[in-house]
């Protein structure tokens, strides 16, 4: 069998196994992608993340997480969904991809079947799976792979596809065909930008961590969030969508077709009232599965006060 027509047999198995897209691209050096990331670094921009820094130089290459790497396999799973953020500023809004369960394990195990299926298919092929984890650049490589370029607001846009999506990859030991990277389709719109609460969006193309409200409500270990940007906040409880809900191209969003990812409950609609007497036990078990946990009981219960203060509540 040769390459390409190995490769249409790949990305026709992804598609089958529940993908909303599929794109290969060569394995090398991300030059370009690195420096900026440097620079990025250097700004300050990943606040307290500082993990970022620990191995930054592994993310330049692949093949310094797998070597023998020859191709990157890069996949759009959808998690958007029907539904609406409350409108309550008295409702806490959790970001939409962690409405059901955590994406993490259940793309894991899906790209484990990939691989297992080229390696019987259209092998012997080896390789190693990413779901957002271990240094690597999976927006970087999804654009390479021709499934989107990266918006203003950082995020990977696809024309067919919007942004509300999970991207994940393999990287693996074999040839395959390769494909060519989407061109950038913002144009002179600035909605995303216009419409950050804590103009994280320093430039276009560029966000200062440090300063958006997923960072602030997920990542941000500290007891208190800088009064400067609390009050921007707004009812957000765990992550953000303002950027992605005025983006033009969200018109174009499909929705998911992993019943893990629906929407399960009412939760994201629940008062802020109601999270704040809850208690670590009931958030174990209200989250069990779910990504709202990476954040912690103490983490979500300082994002549930500073909403209730941005929502003129107070609660004792």
């Amino acid at each position: 069998m040769d390459i390409p027509a190995k490769t249409r047999l790949l990305k026709k198995q992804a598609s089958d196994m529940g993908f909303d897209a599929c794109g290969v691209a060569r394995a090398e050096t991300l030059d370009r992608e690195a420096a900026r990331l440097e620079e990025w670094l250097e700004r300050g921009f990943n606040g307290t993340m500082n993990w970022m820094e620990e191995n930054a130089h592994l993310r330049a290459d692949p093949r310094l997480l797998f070597p023998g790497a020859r191709s990157i396999v890069s996949v759009l799973q959808s998690y958007h969904q029907e539904g609406d953020q409350p409108e309550d500023p008295a409702a806490g809004r959790i970001s939409r991809y962690a409405w059901n369960k955590d994406y993490h394990r259940i793309l894991r195990k899906k790209l484990s079947r990939l691989l297992q299926w080229m390696d019987a298919h259209i092998g012997p092929v080896k390789g190693r799976a990413f779901v957002d984890s271990a240094p690597f650049m999976d927006k970087a490589w999804a654009q390479r792979a021709g499934l989107g370029w990266i918006g203003k607001h950082s995020n990977l846009i696809s024309t067919e596809h919007g942004s509300y999506f999970f991207i994940a990859e393999l990287i693996v030991d074999i040839e395959l065909s390769y494909d060519q990277p989407v061109l950038d389709h913002c144009g002179s719109c600035t909605r995303c930008i216009d419409a950050c609460p804590t103009q994280a969006i320093v430039q276009p193309y560029v966000v200062d961590g440090s300063r958006c409200i997923s960072y602030l409500t997920i990542e941000h270990r500290e007891d208190d969030i800088d009064p400067e940007l609390q009050s921007q906040t707004g009812n957000w409880i765990f992550g953000c969508d303002v950027c992605q809900e005025v983006c033009p191209w969200n018109k174009f969003s499909t929705p998911t077709t992993e019943e893990r990812f629906r929407l399960a409950d009412n939760r994201h609609q629940t008062r802020l009232a109601d999270w704040a007497e809850m208690d670590e036990q009931e958030f174990e078990d209200v989250f069990a599965g779910s990504a709202v946990k990476r954040t912690g009981y103490s983490g979500f219960q300082r994002n549930v006060r500073v909403a209730l203060m941005n929502a003129g509540e107070r609660h004792t």
